[in-house]
This record gives C-alpha cells, sequence and structure tokens, in this order.
C-alpha cells in the first residue's frame, strides 16, 4: 500500500473508531441533517470540466455544475436545465436554446449564452488539448477548428444571439445530441471571469480549480478540498432551483481500497460505496439484498495495446494475446459480480444494437500465431509490461491474465500499477505497453463507444488508425436513420476487433453499497448521478 493511500486508509479508519464511541455513525447524523457520505473510488485528478476524464470527478463535477439540458436518472429522459426550453428546426439542424434568466453562478452572477460560447470554444481550443473535444464534432466547423484548419470560432456552430437564447448549428442531424451535453460535463458551462483570472483560457492545470477560487452553476459549491481526503460541497443558495435540492452537504471519499470503503459502510460511516470486494458480492446478494444494488451498466473494461510499440505492432501478437485470455473465466471465478465476458466492444445494451463480429479463444491457434510472428513457444518474446491504475480488482484480474498468458503461450508479463493520476498521464502519453482501460457510456448509443477510436482521437491512447474506420464512423454521424447507421456502426466495430486494437475482457455490471435511507438515487445503465433528486430518510438510520 501507498504512503499515500495508507495515511487515507488511517484518516477514514479514524474517523470510524471516533464515530463507534459516544459519536453517532455518519449515517444517522446524516440522515438527520441531510448530508450523503458518499464513496467515489479514487483522489480526483483535477475539477476542470474541459480537461478531466474519469468517473470520480464526474461525480463530483455532476454537483458543481449543469448544462444547457439535463438527464433524469429515473429514465434518461431529457429534462430542462439552464435552458428552460429549446426547439429544434424542420431540417435536423439548428436547435435554438431559451435561457431561464434566474440561473446563476455560484458567486451570483447570471448565467448567459455567452458563458456557453465560451466554454465551447475553450473545449475546442487546439491549445487545450481537451480529451474529450471531439464531443463537440457534431457542432459546424467544430472539428476544423479544433485541428486547427480554420482559427476564426465564429465559424463554428454555436453563437450566443443575445444573453439568453444560444443557437447550435450541427454538421448532421445527431439524434443524441441532447442526451451528449446533457449527460456529460465536458460540455457544462465554466466561468470566464475566474478562468481569466488565474491564467489564459486554454491553461490546463490552473488554480482556478481549488476550493477557494472555483464558481459553478449547480446544485452545490465546493466547501472543503485537501488532497487525499473528503471533499465537501455544500447546497448551493444561488442555484436557480435551489428550493427542490433537498441534500444540505454530500462528502466525497476517496475510497480507492475497496475493503476499507466496504467497512465503512457496514459501520454506518458511508451511504453509499463506489464499489465492493468481490468476495463480498456473493455475501451481500445472499444475506442482504436491500443494500445490494447491481444491474447492467453501459460500460466494457479491455486492454489497450500500444500500437507504436513493439511487440504490439504485431497484429498477430495482438491476437495471440487475445486468443489466450478465457474472460468466462475472468466473470466467473475471478470478478464474481455480475460481469458478462466480452466477445466484441460495444455492450449489449444499446437500443437495438447487434454487434456481427465475435471474438474466439483458441489456445492452439493463438500459439500458432505467436510463433508466426517469430516467438515459437514464446521464446525470444520480449517482457511486455501490463499497466493498471492501483486498485485490488483490476489486479486480480491483471493476475489472471498474465498466467494465462504464462501458461498459454508461455510468455512473461510485468504487472505494473499506478496512482490515477500517473496512470492517467502514463496513458494519455503512450507510456505503456498495453494497459487496462475502461470506457463507460457518455449516452445510450454506440457512438459513444466508437467514436473515440477514430484516428487522432483524444481518448484513442493506443493511437491506432484506420481509414475505413474513420470514414465508417464520419458517415454514420451524417445519419440520421437509426438502422442505417447501426449497420455502419457494426462494419466499424468488426474492423476494430479484426484488428484487435483492444483486447476486450467483459461488460460492467453496477456493484454499490446503498443505505435504505438514500432516496433518489436511480440505477440506470449510465450510472448517471443528478443530486438534486437525493434525499435521505431520518427514519432510517443503521444498515
Amino acid at each position: 500500500m501507498n504512503k499515500k493511500l495508507f495515511r487515507l486508509s488511517l484518516f477514514l479508519l479514524s474517523s470510524l473508531l471516533l464515530s463507534c464511541g459516544e459519536w453517532e455513525s455518519n449515517v444517522a447524523t446524516g440522515n438527520k441533517n441531510q448530508v450523503l457520505h458518499f464513496g467515489n473510488g479514487t483522489e480526483p485528478s483535477g475539477l476542470d470540466p474541459q480537461t478531466v476524464t474519469g468517473v470520480p470527478e464526474s461525480n463530483i463535477l455532476n454537483s458543481l455544475l449543469e448544462g444547457l439540458v439535463a438527464v433524469h436518472p429515473k429514465d434518461l429522459r431529457i429534462i430542462p436545465g439552464v435552458a428552460k426550453k429549446w426547439e429544434l428546426s424542420d431540417n435536423l439542424l439548428e436547435y435554438t436554446f431559451h435561457l431561464r434568466r434566474d440561473a446563476k453562478w455560484s458567486n451570483g452572477d447570471t448565467v448567459t449564452a455567452h458563458d456557453f460560447v465560451y466554454s465551447w470554444q475553450r473545449i475546442l481550443s487546439p491549445e487545450l488539448a481537451a480529451e474529450y473535444a471531439y464531443m463537440l464534432y457534431y457542432l459546424e466547423n467544430a472539428e476544423a477548428f479544433n485541428r486547427g484548419q480554420i482559427s476564426d470560432f465564429s465559424k463554428v456552430g454555436v453563437k450566443a444571439l443575445d444573453n439568453f437564447t444560444l443557437k447550435v448549428k450541427l454538421r448532421s442531424p445527431t439524434p443524441f445530441f441532447l442526451s451528449l451535453i446533457g449527460g456529460h460535463y465536458s460540455a457544462y458551462p465554466v466561468h470566464k471571469p475566474t478562468i481569466e483570472k488565474f491564467g489564459s483560457m486554454t491553461k490546463r492545470n490552473s488554480t482556478w480549480t481549488r476550493q477557494e477560487n472555483f464558481v459553478g452553476n449547480g446544485a452545490f459549491y465546493i466547501a472543503e478540498r485537501k488532497l487525499n481526503r473528503p471533499l465537501r460541497v455544500k447546497k448551493n443558495p444561488h442555484y436557480w432551483d435551489n428550493r427542490h435540492v433537498k441534500l444540505e452537504e454530500i462528502i466525497f471519499y476517496p475510497t480507492e481500497n475497496v475493503t476499507t470503503e466496504e467497512l465503512l459502510f457496514r459501520s454506518n460511516q458511508l451511504h453509499y460505496t463506489n464499489d465492493l470486494p468481490a468476495g463480498k458480492f456473493a455475501v451481500y446478494k445472499k444475506k442482504s439484498p436491500e443494500l445490494l444494488k447491481s444491474f447492467p451498466y453501459l460500460g466494457s473494461y479491455y486492454y489497450t495495446f500500444n500500437i507504436k510499440r513493439k511487440p504490439f505492432d504485431d497484429l498477430r501478437v495482438r491476437k495471440a494475446l487475445s486468443l489466450a485470455v478465457n474472460r468466462k473465466d475472468i466473470v466467473e471465478k475471478i470478478t464474481k459480480q455480475g460481469q458478462l465476458p466480452a466477445y466484441a466492444y460495444v455492450p449489449p445494451n444499446i437500443q437495438t444494437y447487434k454487434p456481427i463480429v465475435k471474438i474466439k479463444e483458441d489456445i492452439e491457434e493463438a500459439r500458432r500465431l505467436l510463433a508466426d510472428a517469430g516467438f515459437p513457444n514464446g521464446e525470444g518474446f520480449p517482457k511486455i509490461e501490463l499497466l493498471y491504475n492501483t486498485n485490488e480488482a483490476h489486479k486480480k484480474v491483471a493476475v489472471a491474465v498474465q498466467d494465462m498468458l504464462k501458461k498459454a503461450l508461455n510468455i512473461e508479463i510485468e504487472l505494473v500499477n499506478q496512482e490515477w493520476k500517473v496512470y492517467l498521464a502514463s496513458t494519455n502519453n503512450g507510456d505503456f505497453g498495453f494497459a487496462r482501460q475502461g470506457w463507460i457510456g457518455d449516452y445510450p448509443d454506440p457512438n459513444t463507444f466508437l467514436d473515440m477510436f477514430v484516428t487522432g482521437g483524444g481518448n484513442n491512447d493506443g493511437k491506432w488508425s484506420n481509414q475505413e474506420y474513420d470514414q465508417l464512423i464520419a458517415k454514420a454521424g451524417q445519419l440520421d436513420d437509426q438502422d442505417e447507421r447501426f449497420a455502419l456502426f457494426q462494419q466499424a466495430e468488426k474492423i476494430l476487433i479484426d484488428d484487435m486494437a483492444i483486447l476486450p475482457i467483459y461488460y460492467y455490471s453496477t456493484k454499490h453499497l446503498m443505505s435504505p435511507s438514500v432516496k433518489g438515487l436511480y440505477p440506470n445503465v449510465l450510472d448517471s448521478i443528478n443530486f438534486k433528486f437525493v434525499s435521505l430518510s431520518k427514519n432510517m438510520e443503521s444498515q
């Protein structure tokens, strides 16, 4: 256990021991005072909505910021956010959003249409190098601006007609556009005066995200933030819908150690866990099913190959490794938490979409391919590194894959684990051989999984590139007919898998522990939480 994590565990356990004495538990006092104690997985890498990429960051930002529209967590329908209403033109290319005049920033400033223009210009600016810039490529000329092909942002399809009217022009009909801008934090607004008080528009890692500087427009504001300590947010008195927000505070715990997290939950110190130890899933399912929240999740768990690094530049090697991995054994003997083995990439629970490709598992074929690549029985095969972010669950899967590849192919895999921030830097910079990755859908459409692997994509960490794939994704983005779009996505996914750009392992299922006192935190395939709907029952103080 690294020193920072050890100190954090001591801090959390000290809080637990204190509360077991004369003090009431976090859950009991939280229920009385509407303070949600939320296990958030790990220390956030940052709080800039246009540069971060992780789920822990997403949870926090969803409490601090709000987009033009929002996604209701109960059924994923689109509901008003900063925009009170909107219209779509007959040709399906132009949205006109009418902003509410009572939408405020946490410092009392009015949220205007100009804030969205500024924010979208910021994420699309090449100098910011935002990994999620491509999310807004559906705007007219947005991709050209982001790639430096044009420099005049006024040509991009977003304009403030006045302080409270925003016009958005799309490059082609985009049926999931509202889900995209409502469900993903990268499209949320940032506060221009605060950004530019602490640096330029495109400065990364600026101090504007510090507790004392952060200005948001969501239902909560940052009240306390210290490195490797729980982050506290409080109800924002300036939020336009403040009267319907039930929670007074949320405390986000960086619970990287799932064993510690489960202990904190069991001792009534957490209302909600980010995860739970693999061995505990069956226990809770049998003995306390009312506490276990597990359901299909729109996400894929996979390993990314660094195509620029030997031996992963050889398709035969990539295929051999994939053929030698027993995915069914991993989900049934290692993870054991309701995951499904992944024989393609796009998860099976997206509307009517079904992959037309299926990954095989064949050890003899794997050995033949490895021999053809010049490594008979693994002889001469270089020692390669498998990178994963520090987490017991990721470690167990990595150890299992390491063992499978050793037994099947006689090759050595060195396991390397890094803390979340270091791991993100390594994968973003291509400093890995092959690495654990996971992708959670940002909206319920195959595009959210497949567009990330286009050439030069901000989240295409393996640097895989295929011109036909790029063309299929681009063509699908120009169509409105779902059947036609899905057919193109099927062809693209087949190319991705046939070229073994990635090694899919399993499809996620969510697995949280949740106190019965928590209300309004609805299960959904996006595992999306809108904290303005959450409340705590005062009559349930233990679990």
